[in-house]
């Protein structure tokens, strides 16, 4: 497939080795829990794909990273599924992080040490239940002298047992009851944080999405980004930009688990020529609307248009997914998988897609709402 080998050329350009060694792992070991491939993520320079140059990262574009993305999702669901998060949440916090005085001096010297201390960053921006309002945290932050005691939990949280931090959006009651949304950064070592067993499903199983709970543990205020009168828009900001980064990042992880099947389709000449031209075309088609909500994403892709264009590409791909990977499979035939559990995981794991907020029918009404004319609110 002349996408994915294009995927895996700019995937080898910013991570070298990486995808040999990742192949070098039989597929049930690559998905297992306690997997290596997180550790050979970071190994690889895998933290700073999307960190901006001047912090020390690789200061990918959109389109580069979600090549990045398609290659890794071809080799192993669990690690771009994780590696997803990583991504979406630096994405978020450079987006601030670019213009001065948005963020506190505390917070600018912690993203200096992102790429040179090589930390994985662990997202507990939304938990996985159903019908959840995405932007309602699950944890709370109780304000004390020079900081917050935050209690909760999160869960699932991928990369919960590989993350030097984690990014919590929590609800900071104040004296006037109404809780106000923040993001706190906390070290994955600080008293109080523990991580559960959690995650009962053999799929995705190398992601570590464990629960992650928080009892009492103290973050200093200059750990917590806030808005302010200074800055309103701040945690709108954070919240749109990370929310586009997030829904193309994931998208195109799970796409490229079904660019490698219709792969093994055409390498093999299963089926008859207008079968597998018909696979190849359904699958170009889901890659290369993806690649355009990449190549229309800016430097700040938080306005309607981008979350928008986002969504819709996203529930297109999803749709198109399972169809695909089911005709693949199909083709590649019995005999196939008889041999070996690897096509049929990698196919049964695209369907986790839908499992990503926000639900298909949590975003059917804002969604014909904006098509309408009208304003794209997500709740």
């Amino acid at each position: 497939m002349r996408s994915l080998e294009l995927a895996r050329s700019v995937c080898e350009r910013f991570h070298p080795g990486l995808l040999k060694e990742l192949d070098q792992i039989p597929y049930t070991d690559r998905e297992r829990p306690g997997s290596p491939v997180i550790d050979l993520f970071r190994i690889h320079g895998g933290v700073g794909l999307l960190i901006p140059e001047e912090y020390g990262g690789h200061g990918a574009d959109a389109l580069d990273a979600l090549r990045v993305q398609l290659a890794l999702g071809a080799v192993s669901p669990s690690l771009v599924a994780a590696v997803s998060m990583h991504h979406f949440t630096i994405a978020m916090l450079y987006s601030l992080a670019v213009k001065e005085g948005r963020l506190t001096d505390e917070q600018t010297a912690l993203l200096r040490r992102i790429v040179p201390d090589q930390q994985v960053m662990a997202s507990g921006w939304a938990e996985g239940r159903t019908a959840q309002n995405i932007l309602k945290p699950a944890v709370t932050a109780r304000p004390v002298r020079d900081g917050f005691l935050l209690t909760g939990a999160k869960k699932p949280c991928s990369l919960s047992r590989s993350m030097s931090l984690l990014t919590a959006s929590v609800a900071i009651h104040g004296d006037d009851g109404e809780p106000e949304l923040a993001l706190a950064l906390v070290p994955a070592d600080a008293p109080g944080l523990t991580v559960h067993p959690y995650w009962g499903n053999d799929l995705l199983a190398g992601a570590e999405s464990e629960e992650v709970r928080l009892e009492d543990v103290f973050v200093p205020a200059g750990m917590v980004v806030r808005a302010g009168a200074d800055d309103p828009n701040r945690l709108d900001d954070l919240q749109s930009a990370g929310f586009v980064w997030f829904e193309m990042l994931i998208s195109a992880g799970y796409a490229g688990g079904a660019l490698a099947l219709v792969e093994q389709v055409l390498e093999r000449e299963r089926g008859s020529v207008a079968e597998r031209a018909s696979l190849a075309v359904d699958m170009e088609t889901a890659v290369a609307l993806l690649e355009g909500v990449a190549r229309a994403t800016g430097p700040e892709p938080g306005d309607e248009e981008s979350v928008a264009r986002v969504l819709v590409a996203r529930y297109a791909v999803q749709n198109a997914l399972p169809d695909i990977a089911s005709r693949a499979l199909e083709l590649l035939g019995g005999l196939d998988f008889i041999s070996g559990s690897g096509p049929a995981q990698a196919a049964a794991a695209l369907r986790a897609l839908a499992f990503h907020p926000p639900s298909r029918a949590a975003a059917a009404e804002p969604l014909l709402r904006w098509f309408d004319g009208g304003e794209l609110v997500l709740a």
